[in-house]
């Protein structure tokens, strides 16, 4: 398939997840903001460089493109893990294996919890219901907060004895009526086996809360049509009895659900797939003398190296050994690709000097993140990290390990391209 193709079809500028396929065969499913922005994205020059050999050869492969539109980027987060896990796309194998990925889990117990669990401390026996996986934990997060405030629901931090109050005047915690407010602690609540079982039934809203597990469950379900009318239908039962007070309640998630606020996702969309917790990018320049200028930029995701995301640079503009020019380019012409995700630490190979140089490019684009620079001996082994000593306590193991697959990487490609030229 080429761009010329995808011009016919027409994509609409409205969110929802789209599928290449050849054939009958689905090879690929994402996500998008912008469908047609999206899509044209993968038939860009640099596709190679900016995604990959691995979603190179599936656009090759794709004689195809479907799409399903959403009202959100909310419900096409959601819609994206649920057709993953149904149709396994072979070129979404990164998405279906990777167990640092983050799932929804909604708990057993009689007031459940719904908590977000990642996949290598998962054990799906345990929860009533299991949804993803979910490649974007940043995204993730910023759709839990949407939703909680749709459905208010119990989590493991907000069970603690000490944060029920706070966590209620947020309103994101359901209001248990008629309960023994001295003694509203959810975490015994929330234990199979309580002794506080018998007092279930004098909860009056216990029902309520019920039901909005059971729309969180529908929701995450991609049924959102379900979930309104189950509203519908609450809110004039409350009517019918004149509890107005509720009923207006209802009528507000109902507004909320129809009108979801996406401004965090599309951030987050923009930013890419790739943004994540633990994400940490490298970099670093090789040369000989100046000549054969080369740079690179390697990846650490959640403590592992990603290897698709390595990305190599031919140094254009600087003449001689100028590593700190070769520098600024790599990451000016870096910053350009945000549909790479950002990373939520930068390490330089030096000291004050490069971190001064990427804190001039970062400036220029208007990124917060932070530096650090890892210094050698004569012998090129680290001797000390500079930058925040927090950050690098809590991350010295992946700096080290990032940093040192910068050097090897960019001493590789140099090689590669001074024999290349010395051959031709």
């Amino acid at each position: 398939m080429n761009s010329q193709q995808l011009k016919k079809i027409g994509l609409p500028d409205k969110p929802g997840v789209y599928f290449f396929k050849s054939g009958k065969s689905i090879l690929y499913i994402g996500k998008a903001t912008s469908l047609r922005d999206r899509v044209r994205s993968y038939f860009s020059k640099d596709l190679i460089s900016t995604r990959g050999p691995m979603i190179l050869d599936m656009t090759v492969k794709a004689d195809n493109v479907e799409w399903q539109e959403t009202d959100s980027v909310l419900e096409s987060l959601i819609l994206e893990a649920n057709l993953i896990k149904k149709y396994k796309p072979k070129y979404n194998t990164k998405e279906k294996d990777n167990k640092s990925f983050n799932f929804v889990c909604i708990t057993r117990d009689k007031l459940p919890r719904a908590l977000v669990v990642r996949g290598r401390s998962l054990n799906k026996k345990e929860y009533s219901k299991v949804y993803g996986p979910y490649p974007n934990g940043l995204q993730l997060r910023e759709a839990m907060k949407i939703i909680r405030r749709i459905f208010p629901y119990i989590d493991n931090d907000s069970a603690k004895k000490n944060n029920t109050e706070f966590y209620k005047q947020l309103g994101l915690v359901p209001k248990i009526e008629n309960a023994p407010q001295n003694n509203l602690n959810f975490s015994r609540l929330t234990l199979k086996g309580s002794d506080t079982d018998k007092n279930f039934n004098n909860f009056a809203s216990l029902k309520e809360y019920k039901n909005n597990i059971k729309n969180l469950k529908l929701f995450f379900e991609g049924k959102k049509k379900s979930v309104v009318i189950n509203l519908k239908k609450e809110m004039l039962s409350f009517a019918k009895k004149k509890e107005f007070e509720k009923a207006g309640e209802i009528k507000k998630r109902i507004f909320a659900l129809e009108h979801i606020n996406d401004i965090a996702l599309i951030k987050g969309e923009i930013f890419g797939s790739r943004t994540s917790e633990y994400s940490i990018e490298a970099y670093d320049v090789a040369h000989m003398g100046g000549k054969n200028m080369v740079g690179v930029m390697t990846v650490i995701e959640n403590g592992e190296v990603n290897k698709n995301e390595y990305r190599k640079f031919i140094i254009r503009t600087q003449d001689g050994a100028n590593d700190t020019g070769a520098l600024e380019e790599v990451l000016s012409r870096r910053l350009r690709h945000i549909e790479w995700g950002l990373p939520s630490l930068i390490v330089v190979d030096g000291s004050t000097a490069q971190i001064n140089v990427v804190k001039r490019v970062l400036d220029r684009y208007q990124f917060v993140i932070p530096i650090v620079g890892v210094v050698k001996d004569e012998r090129h082994r680290p001797k000390a990290i500079i930058g925040d000593e927090v950050i690098i306590k809590a991350n010295k193991k992946d700096i080290l390990l990032v940093n040192n697959e910068s050097h090897r990487f960019a001493i590789t490609f140099h090689k590669q391209k001074r024999n290349k030229n010395f051959l031709s």
